[in-house]
């Protein structure tokens, strides 16, 4: 179908294309938004730190078992607990 629609509009297509991008890329999402601030707070900042820790630790060894799952779900945890009380004010 859109390879049709190519055809028929001759590249007209697209223009569109980079319109709809254009107005993506202008349209910032709340909830992103909300995670990086979220990011920046005392707990996350923490959390993130003894991830980035564990990632290095765990890189560092050539044969290793351990992995940083615990880490990740503490720091997503964090931000995801700062989010859920902000997420909806935002909500138009």
């Amino acid at each position: 179908m859109v390879f049709e629609d190519k055809m028929i509009m001759n590249g007209e297509p697209e223009e569109e294309e980079e319109e709809e991008e254009e107005e993506e890329e202008e349209e910032m999402d709340p909830l992103e938004t909300l995670r990086g601030k979220c990011e920046q707070t005392e707990h996350c900042v923490h959390a993130r730190e003894r991830l980035e820790a564990c990632e290095s630790r765990v890189g560092s060894r050539s044969e290793t078992t351990e992995d940083c799952t615990e880490e990740l779900f503490d720091f997503l945890h964090a931000r995801d607990h700062c989010v859920a009380h902000k997420v909806f004010q935002s909500i138009k």
